[in-house]
């Protein structure tokens, strides 16, 4: 089986500690062990525990707070897994066969598109657009209905849906929901949601909704590692009908078997209903808190940006008006200034750049200067090839 190079994840594996200014990260500032455990948990206990195998579907606790965050379901509606992307992996191995068709949502995380290519043999590519009439917060990404219309057939298996989405931070609207689960129905494929950014709304208040309940051919991947600012417990899950969570179990087997003892646990505590709520206000906070500071530099650069604020999640997805494609731009910014940025071709998309905010703010402040440095150097170079032509 050949499959398609992860374009995105193997830049950052190769260049996010060989620069300066690292801005592609797509989370918000991780929680240290101490912030998570706060002062009432049994630290001497944590210290004690055995770092034997633990179960391999998780522990049962874990799966039933899990299980807490989609009604009605219960511990094993859920299987852990080593971070959402290994339940995409696990998801998409377990329900395509040689010959099936996926529609997979553009823009989005590569990671399903290239899963779907290697294991089904196609991707049809449905997408989000950018509303055309206006600028600013006026605007948003939409589903464009005639193309989940020409992605879905007969032929489809399943449908895959990132909402929130990344890279544009966007939330579907109920009817938009509504259309991809009918679509499914229409053609009896499944729907994989991978809903990791649900709980990163940045105006607070409840969380997105999940497509969870809405039909019964369908899998909910997520983890702790973008709403919960724990990328490092490498903690995931899939969630979805019994049956066949008992059977992707048996492809995690061939995996990494296991969660880790000391993740199991700490996921625990991190899902514990009233930590639960403390953690995602925090990651709310620190969005709202950088947003504004973000969205200031993306004013100053006046018309040469073009950008609709996200709903979700801690990264923009800013469009641009400048002589030079994505990818050359973001080895130019990693070799001339040494900032690591997130080109719009590793989503699928063309002329934008994705901007991660979650961080410290102050240095993502001082990478964007940069940036602003490097935009400016261009374009007196443009100008000075149109003087002389």
């Amino acid at each position: 089986m050949r499959i398609d190079r992860f374009h995105m994840e193997r830049t950052q594996c190769l260049y996010e500690n060989a620069v300066r200014y690292n801005l592609s990260e797509s989370g918000v500032q991780p929680l240290r062990v101490e912030e998570l455990l706060g002062e009432d948990f049994d630290r001497q206990g944590l210290l004690g525990t055995a770092l034997k195998y633990p179960e391999s579907d998780g522990s049962e606790l874990l799966r039933r707070r899990i299980a807490m965050l989609y009604p009605g379901a219960r511990a094993e509606n859920v299987v852990v897994t080593n971070g959402t992307s290994e339940a995409n992996y696990t998801a998409l191995w377990g329900l395509l066969e040689p010959g099936d068709r996926a529609a997979v949502m553009l823009p989005t995380y590569m990671q399903n598109w290239g899963l779907a290519r290697a294991y089904g043999g196609r991707a049809d590519a449905y997408r989000l657009r950018l509303q055309k009439a206006g600028r600013g917060a006026g605007r948003r990404w939409e589903l464009d209905l005639a193309s989940l219309e020409r992605a879905v057939t007969k032929r489809t298996r399943l449908i895959v849906v990132t909402n929130p989405n990344n890279p544009t931070g966007a939330v579907l609207t109920e009817p938009e929901m509504d259309a991809i689960v009918e679509a499914a129905r229409s053609v009896k494929a499944w729907v994989v949601a991978d809903e990791v950014y649900r709980g990163a709304e940045i105006a607070g208040g409840p969380m997105t909704p999940s497509f969870w309940g809405r039909y019964p051919k369908l899998l909910v991947t997520s983890g702790l590692s973008k709403a919960f600012g724990l990328p490092g417990l490498r903690i995931g899950w899939i969630a979805g009908p019994s049956e066949t969570v008992a059977r992707l179990c048996g492809y995690h087997d061939y995996t990494t078997l296991t969660p880790t003892m000391l993740s199991d646990r700490l996921a625990r505590a991190a899902l514990e209903p009233a930590r639960r709520e403390a953690i995602l206000a925090r990651t709310r906070r620190i969005l709202r808190e950088n947003l504004p500071k973000m969205e200031a530099w993306i004013r100053s650069q006046g018309e040469l940006l073009d950008y609709v604020p996200p709903v979700a999640g801690a990264i923009a997805l800013v469009g641009y008006r400048l002589p030079i494609g994505s990818v050359a731009l973001f080895d130019r910014l990693r070799l001339e200034e040494s900032v690591l940025i997130t080109p719009g071709a590793h989503f699928g998309i063309g002329k934008f750049l994705r901007i991660g905010f979650g961080y410290d703010v102050e240095r993502c402040l001082q990478g964007l200067a940069r940036v602003s440095a490097f935009i400016e150097k261009l374009r007196r170079g443009s100008a000075s090839a149109r003087y002389s032509a």
